[in-house]
């Protein structure tokens, strides 16, 4: 290929030039559902099932075979089924239901009897809520502390499982009091009642009136910008953008930018997915399988407070509550830059109506500043340099559960890395107390105390990634790259020591479940049978974030409900029914159903189809910076080539146009 010519396919492969961003498209095999076909299955089921007495509490597309999706990926003419999976309830029973939209027929129906119930419908949250205020003790117990029932909201938690043989759905509702106009309720709970509510029968089953404690003030749990009073902080310039238009396309749910094309997709259980993620080789000419399917399997976040009100406050945020069903419309300049482009989100409610959350995923290139690559070459005359910006195409979106907001972002970046952040934000789980002062406390109170009457209780999050990387195609190893000292016993230097690599291919599933604290290693998925010129196979590494562990005893319930904790990485082979590593149904769950016992199984997961399984998350000792409001804190973890390119693949990429600005000196 002539110079021209290469200039311009570099060109067109990498521009940030502004395109148009939504076009129509051909059905993509993985696309999520449209409102349309949540209506279709909505009157499919209900016609099988007339009575009133069916909830729906899951509605999600059934994903085609592979061989299916990758066929059409080749040919779109190609058919494949449309199908969607439907998680009900019926006469105190739980359905599995695959509705085929093409045919409008049930094409499967079974009842679920193991363990647990499935995902919690916004709808019976917001009944019990209610059902609760009504309640004359709960009346009896606010007038007793001296409030007003009319400022007083509460909010579902779900109780987990402690060893009960057998259990219905049911739910706690803690209350928090909101007078004098505050609005940042979780800084105000109302402690030492605890309220259980049988969420089918919709009834208080349970009432105890334990204690009175002090509430936390109004005043300093304020933090909407209105509201607040001076000294204020420092007045933030607003961002610069090179373009107000995007620099990417966006075809039906497909997504192309530079030499990335991938699907973005949507899902009350698991929020984003990201699905036939492939990167254009510019020396091969084409596009290169990375990941198949991408998404955060599950959340845990167990509170560590054993007392008799807080004790089940180890909460599964996907399984139980689900990411999806708490995603939020995205503000344009606050959550996302002026450049991005927004996407609705849809599920289905109770009675199975579709529900458009508007703007829940955001798609924008970041231009943070940072750089690609760079060199100097100090030595020669001239000081001869060369830079390249970083650009990158980032899809984002915040899940607000409970009192905790995610900023979950999935980073595309040129080189080929694909960097998944996370960032917590949101207002603390907190105790009221009567302490003012740290030197006042003499007991463990399993938190600090962050503000007056306020202790801010310890807690983890652990998020579980699942990412079905098919490099280059599906039949992948996972190779374990060991860092090994070596004293120097061969060569005639002054040198003692120095390290070296040992190399091992996973044969089994037991093999792959490793804990990142015990030795220097590297990881990757490579494809054995496609190498590089030189003789590498061709691959993905895994770089981890920040390690964190279970800090639970094994035997704990929370713990043995939570067994995806218990290693950071998991190698398993390809399954399309193992999605959720804590299980399909995990409220009051009995941990039996986790990735910990499909793994048990020991399954070989040499070269064949596999998936990795990566579990990150921070321990979270409160502090006074955390109250009212947190700031932000973020961690994250990256998939980058390895021997996947025959060289640096962002060596020949053409920066974008720099616009002049006036020279700014800082000066005042």
């Amino acid at each position: 290929m002539d110079s021209s010519k290469l200039m311009a396919l570099l060109f067109l492969l990498f521009s940030v030039a502004a395109v148009l961003p939504i076009s129509s498209s051909k059905r993509h095999p993985l696309d999520s559902l449209r409102p349309s076909e949540f209506t279709r299955v909505q009157t499919i089921v209900k016609t099988s099932y007339p009575s009133n007495n069916l909830s729906f509490h899951y509605v999600g597309m059934d994903e085609p075979d592979k061989a299916v999706v990758y066929s059409w990926l080749s040919n779109s003419k190609i058919k494949f089924p449309r199908r969607a999976i439907v998680i009900a309830r019926h006469n105190h029973q739980t359905h599995e239901i695959i509705v085929d939209l093409s045919k409008r027929s049930i094409v499967s129906d079974k009842v679920y009897t193991g363990h647990g119930f499935p995902l919690l419908t916004l709808e019976e949250q917001h009944a019990g809520a209610a059902l609760v205020l009504a309640y004359e003790p709960l009346k009896a117990s606010v007038k007793k502390r001296g409030l007003n029932i009319s400022d007083v909201v509460c909010s579902a938690s779900t109780v987990g499982w402690y060893g009960e043989k057998a259990s219905k759905r049911v739910l706690k509702f803690p209350c928090f009091y909101t007078d004098q106009g505050t609005i940042n309720m979780f800084l105000r709970p109302i402690e030492g009642i605890t309220i259980v509510v049988d969420i089918e029968e919709m009834k208080v089953t349970e009432y105890n009136d334990r204690e009175v404690a002090p509430i936390p003030k109004p005043e300093p749990t304020e933090y909407r910008l209105s509201k607040l009073k001076p000294p204020f902080g420092p007045r933030l310039n607003s961002v610069a953008t090179s373009s107000t238009r995007p620099g990417f396309k966006i075809n039906g749910n497909t997504v192309k930018w530079a030499n990335w094309v991938f699907n973005v997709g949507f899902d009350a259980r698991v929020g984003t997915i990201i699905s036939t993620a492939s990167i254009y080789d510019i020396n091969m000419y084409k596009y290169r399988r990375v990941l198949y399917r991408g998404f955060i399997s599950e959340l845990f976040i167990p509170y560590q407070d054993p007392s008799e009100g807080w004790y089940h406050i180890t909460y599964f945020d996907n399984g139980e509550f689900g990411f999806g069903l708490s995603a939020v419309p995205l503000e344009r300049l606050n959550d996302c830059p002026a450049n991005a482009v927004f996407m609705d989100g849809y599920f289905a409610s109770q009675d199975g109506t579709p529900v458009k959350t508007p703007n829940a995923v955001c798609i924008f290139e970041r231009h943070a500043g940072d750089v690609m690559w760079r060199h100097t070459e100090a030595e020669m005359p001239g000081h001869l340099r060369e830079v390249r910006p970083e650009v990158s195409l980032v899809v984002r979106m915040v899940a607000t559960v409970g009192n905790y907001d995610y900023i979950i972002d999935w980073e595309f970046k040129p080189s080929g890395s694909i960097k998944m952040g996370v960032g917590l934000s949101g207002v603390l789980e907190v105790k009221p107390v009567e302490y003012t002062y740290v030197d006042q406390i003499k007991e463990d109170q399993h938190g600090t105390l962050v503000a007056d009457n306020t202790i801010g209780i310890n807690h983890d999050h652990f998020l579980n990634y699942y990412l079905d990387l098919d490099i280059d195609g599906y039949a992948n190893s996972f190779e374990k790259t060991k860092l090994v000292t070596r004293r120097n016993t061969q060569v005639n230097t002054p040198r003692k020591s120095y390290w070296t690599v040992e190399k091992e291919t996973a044969k089994t599933e037991f093999e792959a479940r490793l804990k990142l604290d015990t030795m220097p290693m590297e990881f990757a998925l490579v494809n054995p049978s496609k190498k590089t010129k030189i003789g590498h196979p061709v691959g993905y590494r895994l770089l981890p974030g920040s390690i964190i562990g279970p800090m639970l005893m094994d035997d704990d319930y929370p713990q043995i409900r939570a067994g995806f904790t218990n290693y950071n990485v998991w190698v398993t082979p390809y399954n399309k029914s193992e999605k959720y590593s804590g299980g399909n149904y995990v409220d009051q769950s009995h941990g039996d159903d986790t990735l910990l016992q499909w793994t048990d199984g020991n399954r070989e997961i040499e070269n064949t189809d596999i998936v990795l399984w990566y579990t990150m998350g921070i321990h979270h000792a409160p502090c006074q910076e955390d109250f009212p409001v947190m700031p932000t804190v973020s961690g994250g973890f990256e998939l980058r080539p390895t021997n996947f390119f025959e060289y640096n693949p962002v060596l020949k990429v053409i920066p974008p146009k720099h616009v002049q600005r006036p020279n700014y000196t800082g000066k005042t």
